[in-house]
């Protein structure tokens, strides 16, 4: 409750620049909570899932840049095509476990990588694909600026966060739990754990385009880098470090890397030997992430 009263009150007390850096912490954190249903619930880890981030975020500069598509038909595309290309690499990816599946959303991510910088009379090539209309102002709202953005964002975050936070909880999300820890078991007791998995990718790529669609209207820009094996390393990381199977811990794994990063960099280039060197120390110290250490802490604390 505290947390969700500092978000609605930040941008009265901060300056342009953290509310635009909130709001990329926002969409990062759907996405990384779209990565955990797989992850820390499903127990598939994936090295591949910003290629349907990218995916729907490039859907909707195409559609808004060339073929001119109104507000709503942009946000249907990009969640749409997002979806049904997890439902498509689902098919494919949901017969295999552990290695294998990282193997295979590595490869299958680097071949949307290679897509997106190879198709270049779509996507724009190595330059990609600019002059996206910002949200406001296509959906015909007479408000537009960095805090009206925030809020829609945090908004959507916030609708985003409660279905997954259902879908988890619920008999299935459950049953996602018994596959993570016990698959075999879960088969003999009846249960169909490729279906499971199946439906588990292909919900958390939803949640995924959702998030590729917000932040290619934040962005204003869509390129390959989107899609690239270092923007899947950054979301795997997002995930581990704020603690998997939590769903609030990615969400502020997500905001504490895209702080980080930001931050850090406008200091040094060696601000990627920074981060590796706290998501060293974080995983020596809280193997778990840091939202299981403080939760651990807190109920020592309260149960000497």
């Amino acid at each position: 409750m505290v947390a969700a009263v500092l978000l609605v009150a930040a941008p009265v007390f901060v300056s342009s620049y953290w509310v635009g850096l909130l709001t990329q912490s926002i969409i990062f954190a759907i996405l990384a909570m779209s990565l955990d249903i797989l992850l820390g619930y499903t127990g598939l880890p994936s090295l591949g899932h910003a290629g349907i981030f990218g995916v729907a975020a490039y859907t909707v500069a195409v559609m808004s840049t060339t073929y001119h598509a109104g507000f709503w038909a942009c946000v249907a595309s990009g969640i749409i095509v997002g979806t049904l290309l997890s439902i498509a690499l689902g098919l494919l990816l949901s017969h295999v476990r552990d290695v294998y599946f990282l193997m295979m959303t590595l490869a299958l991510g680097m071949v949307l990588w290679g897509v997106s910088y190879r198709w270049i009379p779509v996507t724009g090539g190595d330059n990609g694909i600019s002059g996206i209309p910002r949200l406001e102002a296509h959906a015909g709202m007479s408000i537009s600026g960095a805090v009206p953005f925030y809020y829609i964002a945090l908004l959507v975050f916030a609708a985003c966060a409660l279905l997954m936070a259902l879908f988890v909880s619920s008999p299935f999300g459950f049953t996602l739990r018994g596959i993570r820890e016990n698959e075999s078991r879960m088969k003999s007791l009846g249960f169909n754990t490729w279906l499971h998995c199946y439906v588990s990718y292909v919900i958390s790529g939803a949640f995924a385009s959702v998030a590729g669609v917000v932040w290619a209207y934040y962005n204003g820009f869509v390129s390959p880098t989107y899609l690239d094996l270092t923007a899947s390393s950054e979301l795997f990381l997002m995930v581990t470090l704020g603690g998997p199977g939590t769903l609030i811990g990615p969400a502020l794994g997500a905001g504490a890397i895209v702080l980080l990063k930001n931050v850090i960099s406008a200091y040094t280039q060696r601000w990627l030997l920074i981060l590796g060197t706290v998501y060293i120390v974080t995983i020596l110290a809280a193997p778990q992430g840091l939202w299981h250490l403080w939760t651990t802490g807190r109920g020592r604390r309260s149960n000497p």
